[in-house]
């Protein structure tokens, strides 16, 4: 029987608690690539790691079988992807191009010694159209005669695993363990797989994945920063979002926001979602948001707004698809407002650098905010801007934009 491996780009949160717990649970090899080289130093010489389950009752996993190598070295690290059953990448959006070069080293190595081999490879990144762009990317480090469309499987997700921020003290106690939520279902992409879709418990392969996609970015997404924008701008020393979601205004706000994307996704995924199925998702999500074992922080799932209010993301993303299709997103803008106010620290009391160059943003002015960073056109984007300035001033902030 062949031995099977999974390579994961990232030993980070997902990495480990989510893509990794599940391939090592079902028997994978687990082979991890970082450039963190005291993570993989100390991969190597425990060989498993911990991921803690916060739920009603905590549990320990421990991830058997498991090795990394480093990301610096692209010799090593083209030879795992020859070899490898499958491939993970779970770097973040921001690394992701950095990891491309590798795989196309590895993938030319593997052509050599097995031709007829294909390589599927798991996208664990909330990206949309991610497929789309490693391909284009891959193109370009390999040959013009290389078969990427035959041998290569570029498989998108829906990331829909909550994985908190490890405290200093946890983190001196363990560097490799992991907080996780007991979630465990991975939502891919099963028209992506040019090999079997792997026999791993916890894989949920979609015919669409795009609505799915979409599911996590305009209602998962959408509905945790809203609880954490409102909840921080109603409660300012709040830590938790469990904790300003116990304020029923709170929760009921949050609700309306993801019950109108809700039908903003209804309408543009008829045959995918229903109504019903929608609704008892963002139950079930509201309840998953208030879990207090996890202790996930506003600080957490608000921070990083230039990436957050973004042309593509969570609130824009939806506004942009409710004005194509002609429906209301007064919610949604309403809820972006607070955004503009969020002034969380982490647990040093420490803002994350993109907040404070959103805020730099925002100083300049708040028609210089809705361009740089939405993407707002002041001539196109008029009504919408005006539709803004009306509910921040709204807001009782002692500050009035004109």
């Amino acid at each position: 029987m062949e031995n099977k491996s999974i390579l994961i780009f990232g030993a980070g949160k997902i990495g480990r608690s989510f893509i990794g717990q599940l391939f090592g649970l079902s028997g994978y090899e687990v082979v991890f690539s970082d450039v963190d080289l005291d993570i993989v130093h100390t991969l190597n010489h425990r060989k498993s790691y911990p991921v803690v389950i916060k739920g009603e009752k905590e549990e320990t996993l421990l991830i058997p079988n498991v090795r990394a190598v480093s990301g610096l070295d692209q010799a090593n690290v083209a030879r795992e992807v020859s070899r490898a059953s499958i491939l993970a990448i779970s770097v973040g959006k921001n690394a992701l191009e950095k990891v491309i070069p590798l795989i196309g080293e590895g993938l030319k190595l593997r052509y050599q010694s097995t031709p007829d081999r294909p390589l599927d490879i798991i996208i664990a990144e909330n990206m949309r159209s991610a497929g789309e762009f490693i391909h284009e990317k891959l193109s370009s480090y390999l040959p013009a005669d290389y078969p990427l469309d035959r041998l290569v499987g570029l498989v998108e997700t829906s990331i829909g695993k909550m994985v908190p921020i490890m405290s200093q003290v946890d983190l001196e106690r363990d560097p490799l363990m992991v907080y996780a939520e007991p979630y465990n279902n991975l939502i891919l992409d099963k028209k992506g797989f040019k090999g079997a879709i792997p026999d791993v418990k916890g894989l949920a392969p979609k015919e669409n994945i795009k609505a799915w996609v979409d599911r996590k970015a305009f209602i998962h997404n959408l509905g945790h920063a809203t609880a954490a924008y409102y909840g921080a701008y109603k409660y300012p020393k709040a830590r938790y979002v469990y904790e300003v979601l116990d304020d029923p205004t709170v929760y009921r706000f949050a609700k309306e926001v993801m019950n109108q994307a809700a039908t903003i996704l209804l309408t543009l995924y008829p045959n995918d979602f229903s109504m019903e199925d929608l609704k008892i998702h963002i139950d079930d999500l509201l309840f998953r948001f208030r879990n207090k074992a996890l202790k996930d922080t506003i600080f957490r799932v608000g921070q990083d707004r230039p990436r957050k209010l973004g042309p593509d993301d969570r609130f824009v993303g939806i506004i942009r698809l409710a004005i194509s299709l002609g429906i209301k997103y007064n919610m949604i803008l309403k809820a972006m407002a607070y955004a503009f106010c969020f002034k969380a620290s982490d647990e040093n009391g420490h803002r994350s650098s993109p907040d404070i160059l959103f805020d730099n943003y925002r100083s300049r002015g708040m028609k210089f905010a809705l361009q740089e960073v939405c993407g707002f056109d002041p001539v196109k984007d008029k009504k919408l801007i005006t539709e803004f300035k009306e509910y921040y001033n709204a807001l009782n902030i002692n500050q009035v934009y004109k």
